[in-house]
């Protein structure tokens, strides 16, 4: 099988060590009304250091079974929410120290 590879939003995370739900979600067109119909899949994801948080737009690639359900590993993080919000207020308190 050649490598695939999604991007999808993280939405569960913190329940199973070293893993992750990733909502991998993609637009069909109906074959009658002709309207885009939004489809979705949950995909279990290793991720190895535990680093991603929920709502993380991030990019999965398939690899060999790692568990009876679990067929898929972390690639890359493309957006995080919460590290945005860190960085936001850093920057903030230290504008704010130097006036």
């Amino acid at each position: 099988m050649p490598p695939m590879a999604f991007t999808g939003t993280v939405t569960k995370v913190g329940c199973m060590n070293k893993t992750a739900t990733v909502t991998v979600s993609r637009f069909v067109i109906h074959k009658v009304t002709g309207k885009r119909i939004e489809r979705s899949t949950k995909i279990l994801t290793h991720d190895e250091r535990n680093k991603l948080r929920l709502n993380d737009r991030v990019i999965i690639r398939n690899c060999p079974p790692i568990s009876a359900r679990k067929r898929f590993k972390l690639e890359k993080i493309i957006q995080s929410p919460e590290t945005e919000r860190e960085l936001a207020h850093s920057a903030s308190t230290t504008e704010s120290t130097t006036r």
